[in-house]
């Protein structure tokens, strides 16, 4: 069997990358190692920058997102017992929309059916071959057969913990990682939200975050030891820890109920470099991780999608390579200005194990002078609703 472009991996940025291609003349088949139904029950990110909703509009994919999706024109930061606003639209004439990674790969799975385009599920053992000359080609096995696709690339959207950069040889690979010494506790429940947006809480037991799905469904995170086990926090005790972290109104107004989804996740920052080799490319969490503090990690995913697909167009379409060698510069470029600003907002909202008095202080004074500096403010609103591609 022969493709044009084989992805591996049918999360969103597979999925995004492939309606694009699909829609533009490009063939493709998607290799995915689990079922459809694991992939759907993937709990993750939820703010969407508008370059991501733009791309979903490209993709024919953006209907239901703009239906039950929840713009949001700013956030609030949480510190000393107050809220401070970030008028996210008025400084920068942007907004973010808040709609579920699950929703988003659900609707790219539909359009992707109606398009008659071949997505592979349970394909175990995928491995990439020969990618450093012109004719790579995929292994897979299914049902106990081993077949063999063809191309004439291959883009890797199966994660980080996924076959693509592990296919690379070490020496052409460099990496870059921080791990932080804490994690987020974080629970879903059908409640209203405590806030129509986003709080961003800094608080001397921790950062927390108040999020959600919907108007009825509520992500709620606290800052947690890494040590800490999601089986021994009943919902009570995360209620309780939640609303001791933020200002006394929310506490008050916030509604609990049980909830259906506890995990712990771990906070790190990974980048590895280039992102290109020979006729495999890396994107999204293959290629890079950032702490969800900045909202980063999909809109990071959808930016290397746009720069990879530009150049597949270009090769097929216009026959110039010219943006498929630029893709690794560019894409890193963005990655890392998304880095910076994740990492600086975890530095800036957490607590952290052994700070000292000095460095406390210099936090408290980041968080004053951030919402009382309009350059600051904008900076920071810059960041969250997304870089230009």
């Amino acid at each position: 069997m022969r493709t044009q472009v084989v992805i591996i991996g049918s999360g969103p940025s597979g999925l995004l990358l492939g309606q694009l291609l699909t829609d533009a003349g490009i063939d493709n088949v998607i290799l995915e190692r689990v079922t459809k139904d694991y992939v759907l029950g993937r709990v993750r990110a939820g703010v969407l920058e508008e370059g991501m909703v733009e791309l979903l509009d490209r993709a024919g994919a953006g209907a239901r997102m703009h239906a039950e999706g929840l713009p949001h024109d700013g956030i609030s930061l949480a510190f000393d017992g107050q809220d401070h606003r970030i008028d996210l639209h008025a400084l920068t004439g942007k907004r973010v929309m808040v709609y579920g990674q699950t929703e988003v790969t659900q609707d790219l799975m539909q359009k992707r059916e109606a398009s008659g385009a071949v997505s592979i599920y349970e394909a175990a053992n995928v491995l990439p071959h020969a990618f450093d000359g012109e004719h790579p080609h995929v292994t897979y096995e299914k049902d106990g057969v081993t077949h063999r696709l063809d191309c004439d690339f291959i883009a890797g959207c199966d994660g980080f913990h996924g076959i693509s950069r592990k296919s690379v040889p070490e020496a052409a690979l460099q990496t870059f990682e921080k791990v932080y010494p804490f994690g987020w506790l974080g629970i879903l429940a059908d409640v209203p939200p405590v806030s129509h947006e986003l709080i961003y809480a800094n608080h001397p037991r921790g950062f927390a975050l108040c999020s959600m799905r919907s108007p009825t469904r509520s992500r709620y995170y606290i800052q947690c030891s890494l040590d800490e086990r999601p089986e021994d926090w009943s919902d009570e005790r995360f209620f309780d820890e939640l609303r001791a972290r933020l200002p006394a109104r929310h506490a008050e107004a916030m509604i609990t109920g049980p909830s259906f989804e506890k995990s712990i996740a771990p906070l790190r920052s990974f980048v590895a470099e280039p992102m290109r080799f020979g006729r495999l490319f890396l994107v999204g969490d293959a290629a890079h991780i950032v702490p969800p503090t900045g909202a980063k990690g999909l809109n990071l995913a959808a930016s290397d999608v746009h720069y990879l697909f530009e150049g597949l167009r270009e090769f097929y379409l216009d026959r110039s390579s010219s943006g498929l060698d630029a893709y690794s510069h560019r894409a890193l470029k963005r990655v890392w200005k998304a880095e910076r600003f994740s990492w600086s907002m975890t530095m800036m909202l957490h607590r952290f194990p052994g700070t000292g008095g000095f460095e406390q202080r210099v936090q408290e004074a980041e968080l004053d002078y951030l919402v009382h500096s309009n350059a600051a403010s904008t900076a920071l609103a810059e960041n969250y609703v997304g870089l230009p591609y």
